[in-house]
């Protein structure tokens, strides 16, 4: 079960493509009370047999690390909680770092990811300050910083239309400054034409050979794109719980306490739109989500030879693309298209290359390149 708080919707950035910038209600921060609330409807709503994943989210959630962290005790001293079935994460825009938040973090077991776009000429295009100024010297300073302590966290890049074909370049970025850990994903609220869609395997492709050639030099490193479907092709096609299971398996919480099916669908919270209910209330759930992650809305699914490789489940992607959950768009098709391609590829030349795909084939694959990042084989 994955549960998201997005704990404010404060944020020290203006980032272009921000669901929440010029919206009402954007300073709101969740309160304790609220906070309770959620932290009782993740126990009462998980299975005995299913693991929890904790995320915090915001806004800028660092901005409320104190709240982050009574929430962190409070579901310490419950009396339902087990350590080995929980995993807890904080996502950052990567401004806000010190040596006594990794200390934290660490203390409360919560692993951070940074969101970055790049290098500075792509940083800076899109995630700048309130005041418009830039961020990319503050971001890959701490980033640096934050891999001192955490040296697998995984960083995020968010690419647009105009930044697609500088995909390679931001890899390439990440891996100098000593990242492993690099997910690629698009703006999902962009509006992506058939040019785009044709750019993909040219790009994708670009992004597969840097990928052999950090292997070849001994610097190993996880690409998200690339990784999730070298799994899933070796192992025959997502799992069941591997697939989206938005509003259902998977639940993220406003400031308000309104839940809704994830936490990219909380927009402007209004309540209405995605909103399944409130914790506030006596049942908490007042309807079901729609979305159905083993069927597809799109014809041309049923009859696609890679689609049990497809992440055709992703329901927000789909209904960004499409206005429906269960209705993939072009351009998502054209992507897993190309990763897939890609990722085929790699399997062949990783293969003559002796490469162990154990990992992938146990759905782990970061730990392919754990020891020879941490100098342990």
């Amino acid at each position: 079960m994955k549960y998201t708080l997005a704990v404010t919707r404060q944020c020290n950035f203006g980032c272009a493509y921000c669901y929440i910038s010029g919206i009402s209600g954007h300073d709101a921060v969740m309160s304790p009370e609220t906070a309770e609330r959620v932290v009782e409807f993740i126990f009462s709503r998980t299975p005995e047999h299913e693991n929890i994943d904790i995320g915090f989210f915001g806004g800028e959630p660092l901005l409320e690390f104190e709240l982050i962290k009574s929430i962190m005790r409070r579901i310490y001293r419950h009396e339902r909680y087990d350590p080995e079935r929980f995993l807890f994460s904080v996502v950052t825009n990567g401004s806000i770092f010190s040596d006594a938040i990794a200390a934290d973090l660490k203390e409360f077991r919560i692993s951070p990811g940074i969101s970055c776009d790049g290098p500075a000429c792509i940083q800076n295009r899109s995630r700048v300050f309130r005041d418009g100024s830039p961020t990319s010297a503050a971001v890959e300073g701490n980033i640096r910083h934050a891999l001192e302590f955490f040296p697998f966290m995984p960083v995020n890049a968010v690419y647009s239309p105009d930044t697609l074909d500088m995909l390679p370049d931001v890899v390439e970025y990440f891996h100098a400054l000593g990242v492993r850990n690099i997910y690629l994903n698009p703006d999902i609220s962009a509006r992506w034409t058939a040019r785009h869609a044709e750019m993909l395997d040219g790009v994708f492709s670009r992004i597969g050979t840097l990928y052999l050639d950090y292997y070849k030099a001994g610097a190993p490193c996880h690409i998200s794109l690339i990784d999730s479907k070298i799994t899933v092709i070796l192992r025959g096609g997502y799992e069941p719980l591997e697939r989206c299971r938005m509003g259902k398996g998977e639940f993220a919480f406003a400031p308000s306490g309104n839940i809704y099916p994830c936490e990219r669908l909380i927009g402007s919270d209004d309540g209405d739109r995605h909103c399944l209910g409130n914790v506030h209330s006596a049942t908490g759930m007042l309807k079901r989500c729609s979305h159905d992650s083993e069927h597809t809305s799109n014809p041309f699914c049923l009859n696609c030879g890679i689609s049990r490789y497809c992440m055709n489940w992703c329901g927000c992607t789909n209904y960004f693309a499409t206005g429906d959950y269960n209705s993939p768009g072009a351009f998502i098709c054209a992507s897993e298209k190309a990763s897939v391609t890609t990722a085929y590829a790699l399997i062949e030349k990783l293969g003559e290359e002796g490469f162990s795909f154990a990992d992938h084939l146990a759905g782990t694959p970061l730990q392919s390149i754990v020891g020879e990042v941490s100098g342990l084989q």
